[in-house]
């Protein structure tokens, strides 16, 4: 158990000259206000907040980081107020626990809504001081440690947050070893087969690999020795995540894997990075089109190294990573390694500014989103960016995620290029402007005063600032259009109620109807029942004696009465009742998956699951809350995809493993068997709910020559 003497000596080591008063001070405090409580595992509650300390002591931040470490749970789970900590512990020790304090008032049903808000107040506050999400992943790392003593589905909805949302800023931060302990712990829990299938092929494959990794690091000192290089060699296996990642992603099996062990190289100088190189490359043959060299063209968050794969002894690829000390400094601490934020200063760094400029657009790009849904989408969008490397015609870098295309640079560079694009150049040619964008493009965009973004834009665009850009300025154009029609129409309204809209508009009682519904302004109101989010009679009635007959819903009037749900079908549609469900087949989703709902025109609501690619499209105002019933007793379909070396009866026990675990098929496609005797089945089977489909995949991955089992959509 970490004890605050182990803490406070980890301070002493790296920073003598710090203040341990206000570090004993916050200890002392968070053990009177945790007093008595308990954690999950039966611990005093207090080894939580001292475990988090200990992780950013480890990170060697400053005493402000640290004191809010020790106190970061306090506001929202003890008596202990904001003024009491900015009283005794000064502004920024407030700031960053209230950063990460959770939003006790929200009172959604939504799991994703009261998520996505969080997770939008922490990112403004992380926005003025970065400790704020430093504070936040020690505390989800320690939370992840001790995963197992929650219920099950708990554990699942936390991993799955944590892999979506927390090792990503991990890895934007350049804290590597935080994000792969994230990765592989939220892995562990959200797929344990798969976890624990990886964990036996490696550790079975230790042995071997370690005198592999040996012998290549004799041989490439032995190299660096000859041309008087000093160097620190180590060699490693990737990650579990990463390992599984690549299996899935490639369609490999374990065995077929190259490069899992990877080297690092350390030397004292960029000179030596470039000669190490050459040695390495003139030792093994380097494979094609696998340099990168992020020295010349460093990472957003700072990150630089030259990364090669090779073909080394025995014909095996293994990839090799060649930085200096400094650079590795910042590979392992990421922006921690940064002085300036050790000392809790406000860097005016201009490297260290561009660091963090994805997360001033995070911010800058949040207050486009309304729906809570869309902002989290956006956010996960931001969060995995596979970046791209293009030049302006100036030869500065844009760093842009893959798939990224000239409108989305056009919108990087300013909001005007991007809505007066009319065509771009790449490396002297123009290209269309849903060309992808390459690594080493340059890129030209060609723009013309008064034109105006195009609607289809939305379609290819990759990069949040764009599509956001560009829905603003439809809705603008929209707005225009449907102001004067919504005003007619609530004027036609009132007028049957013997009211005057034009003199109610201006009361204090519309005023609060305004916020009622969600505006700051009237106008926005007004022009969103002229585009149909809301019928005027939803806002007269608000100035009229309630009336005897129930009123129509939005919902109601856009699909239209006679539509019907049926009995126990599994879904609740947030707020109403008696309405046509029907489930998307795009995605099938089941029981257990994530859901949204979207209101089609006389159709009624299409559930799809929240990741569904059709659904993420749609338009974010006809999107509505939906949940899964408790139990409906109904099935669902679900098709899955296995890939099997072909063997006698390979068919029969697949359809056994099945009925055992009483799914049914509904439909079987084995395609053809290819030259090297693989077959890839397309089966639609009916199941309960998504823990029943990872019984049934888990029941096929055990029929003998079963290579793979995927749901597919």
């Amino acid at each position: 158990m970490i004890r605050i003497n182990d803490i406070v000596d980890k301070i002493s080591d790296y920073n003598p000259s710090a203040d341990l008063d206000i570090i004993d001070r916050a200890y002392i405090f968070s053990a009177r206000v945790h007093q008595g409580q308990v954690r999950l595992s039966g611990e005093p509650y207090l080894i939580h907040p001292l475990e988090v300390a200990a992780i950013l002591a480890d990170l060697k931040l400053d005493e402000v980081s640290i004191v809010s470490g020790l106190l970061h749970d306090v506001i929202e789970d003890t008596w202990a107020t904001p003024e009491q900590l900015r009283d005794m512990f000064g502004d920024d020790v407030c700031h960053i626990v209230e950063g990460v304090t959770k939003l006790s008032a929200i009172t959604s049903s939504s799991m994703e809504t009261r998520q996505a808000e969080n997770l939008r107040k922490m990112i403004l506050a992380m926005a003025k001081d970065i400790r704020v999400v430093l504070v936040k992943i020690s505390d989800r790392l320690h939370n992840m440690r001790t995963l197992q003593f929650h219920k099950e589905h708990k554990r699942k909805d936390i991993a799955r947050e944590t892999l979506d949302i927390y090792a990503p800023i991990a890895g934007r931060l350049g804290i590597y070893w935080m994000k792969k302990e994230l990765e592989d712990s939220a892995f562990m829990y959200l797929l344990p087969e798969e976890y624990n299938k990886i964990d036996m092929l490696v550790k079975n494959n230790l042995a071997k690999g370690g005198e592999y990794i040996e012998i290549v690091k004799n041989l490439i000192k032995q190299k660096l020795d000859e041309s008087n290089i000093e160097s620190e060699i180590v060699g490693r296996y990737k990650h579990y995540y990463s390992i599984y990642q690549k299996m899935l992603r490639q369609n490999l099996t374990f065995d077929e894997l190259y490069d899992i062990i990877a080297f690092r190289i350390v030397v004292d100088n960029m000179h030596q990075c470039y000669m190490v190189l050459g040695l390495i490359h003139a030792l093994w043959k380097p494979i094609p089109k696998k340099f990168k060299d992020y020295i010349g063209t460093p990472k957003p968050n700072g990150y630089q190294s030259l990364h090669s794969s090779v073909i080394g002894p025995l014909g095996k690829r293994m990839e090799i990573q060649i930085r200096t000390h400094d650079m590795d400094k910042v590979a392992r601490s990421g922006i921690a390694a940064h002085w300036s934020y050790k000392e809790g200063k406000r860097t005016t760094d201009e490297e260290i500014r561009k660091t963090f400029k994805w997360l001033q657009d995070l911010v800058e790009n949040q207050a486009q989103f309304r729906d809570p849904k869309e902002f989290l989408e956006n956010v996960r969008i931001d969060l995995f960016p596979d970046e791209v490397y293009v030049f302006t015609p100036k030869g500065e870098v844009k760093s842009m995620p893959r798939g990224a295309t000239p409108i989305d640079f056009a919108y990087m560079v300013h909001t005007e290029l991007g809505n007066q694009c009319i065509s771009a150049k790449v490396n002297g040619r123009v290209v269309p402007l849903r060309y992808e964008l390459k690594t080493g493009d340059i890129v030209e965009v060609i723009s013309a005063k008064g034109h105006t973004p195009s609607r289809d834009w939305l379609k290819f665009v990759k990069t949040v600032k764009a599509r956001s850009r560009i829905r603003q300025w439809i809705k603008i154009q929209e707005k225009e259009r449907s102001l004067p029609l919504g005003r007619e129409m609530c004027e036609k309204e009132f007028e049957k109620h013997k009211l005057d809209f034009n003199v109610e508009v201006k009361s204090e009682k519309m005023k609060k109807v305004v916020e009622d519904f969600g505006y700051k302004d009237i106008d926005d109101l007004i022009a969103d029942i002229g585009y149909g989010k809301f019928t005027p009679h939803q806002i007269a009635k608000k100035f009229i004696p309630e009336e005897p007959e129930a009123q129509e819903s939005l919902l109601t009037k856009i699909i239209g009465r006679v539509t019907k749900k049926k009995k126990d079908v599994g879904v609740i549609v947030s707020g109403v009742d008696d309405v046509l469900i029907r489930f998307g087949k795009c995605c099938h989703p089941l029981p257990g998956d994530p859901i949204i709902g979207y209101i089609t025109r006389g159709y009624g609501v299409a559930i799809h699951r929240s990741s569904c690619v059709h659904a993420l499209r749609t338009d974010p105002e006809r999107r509505i809350d939906v949940n899964w019933r408790e139990k409906s007793g109904q099935i669902y379909p679900v098709k899955i995809c296995i890939v099997a070396r072909d063997r006698v009866g390979l068919l029969a026990d697949i359809a056994t493993n099945i009925a055992k675990n009483s799914a049914n098929i509904l439909n079987a496609n084995t395609g053809d068997i290819d030259e090297n005797n693989t077959s890839t089945m397309l089966f639609t089977i009916a199941v309960e709910d998504n823990g029943h489909l990872d019984k049934v995949v888990a029941a096929i991955k055990k029929v003998k020559l079963v290579q793979s089992v995927v749901r597919i959509s």
